[in-house]
């Protein structure tokens, strides 16, 4: 990453950094619409195929990759031809959905604007923000509940990636933890001087998903209230209480000891 930040002199542009700018406010504000249909959601699409499906912590890394991906897309950016949707979502009451598809779903979501992005053959596409009572029909149909991955042991993660670490306390469906490490993902980059966010974007915003054993955990909530460590804290609207801290960013080079 120190590397790719001594690039930025020769590529940071006024588009990124504003469109980081606007990330770095935060998001919310708003409180929800009086009618529901206006409620404003981004839909998450994971390939899960039947045969060889993909690992939950690569599935993850795709998906946290593809939402901060898609945050700092120059098509959200000023005069970007999804600026207005991102924008309204961003600035509301925001949500994720996650929905999994496969075979000619999967195809069919690919479609539907957004980003995809591919990690360790996993797959997993972040769609641009609307309202839930307009939902393109060939994402409306996928399944958001009833499928699960089981835990995997992928390793240490790249020292050089920022690391998205999930609280494994909290037992989240693949669903629920992909909204999770999205909010994580947007978040960390929007805390991130611009220099680094754009370092980071060298590296197309990859990054590591892991779970959170319990002592872990507790080293990780000490760099958050340190400051060094970012947390996304649940409204419960799903699966777990509100409040609850479900997954901790940290930027590279922080990596509790187990």
């Amino acid at each position: 990453m120190t590397d790719s930040v001594d690039a930025v002199t020769r590529g940071l542009d006024a588009g990124f950094i504003a469109r980081h700018a606007e990330l770095a406010q935060g998001y919310g504000g708003g409180g929800d619409p009086d009618d529901p249909a206006l409620v404003q959601a981004m839909q998450m699409v994971l390939h899960v195929p039947k045969v060889d499906p993909p690992e939950r912590s690569a599935l993850l890394a795709a998906a946290a990759t593809a939402v901060v991906r898609l945050c700092l897309d120059p098509r959200v950016g000023p005069d970007g031809e999804w600026a207005d949707r991102y924008l309204t979502w961003k600035r509301s009451r925001i949500r994720k959905v996650a929905r999994r598809a496969r075979g000619a779903q999967w195809l069919a979501a690919g479609e539907v604007d957004g980003v995809t992005v591919e990690i360790g053959g996993a797959q997993a596409r972040a769609l641009v923000p609307g309202p839930v009572g307009d939902i393109d029909p060939r994402i409306r149909k996928l399944q958001i509940g009833g499928t699960d991955l089981e835990p995997d042991e992928p390793g240490p993660p790249d020292p050089e990636l920022p690391v998205l670490w999930v609280n494994s306390d909290l037992g989240m469906t693949v669903g629920k933890a992909a909204a999770q490490v999205g909010h994580a993902s947007m978040l960390l980059a929007g805390e991130l001087p611009v220099e680094w966010a754009y370092a980071w974007s060298l590296r197309g915003f990859r990054c590591s998903v892991r779970d959170a054993g319990p002592r872990q955990w507790s080293a990780l909530c000490d760099e958050v209230r340190r400051g060094s460590a970012t947390a996304v804290r649940d409204a419960g609207f799903t699966e777990v209480a509100p409040g609850s801290t479900t997954v901790i960013a940290v930027p590279p080079g922080t990596a509790p000891a187990a």
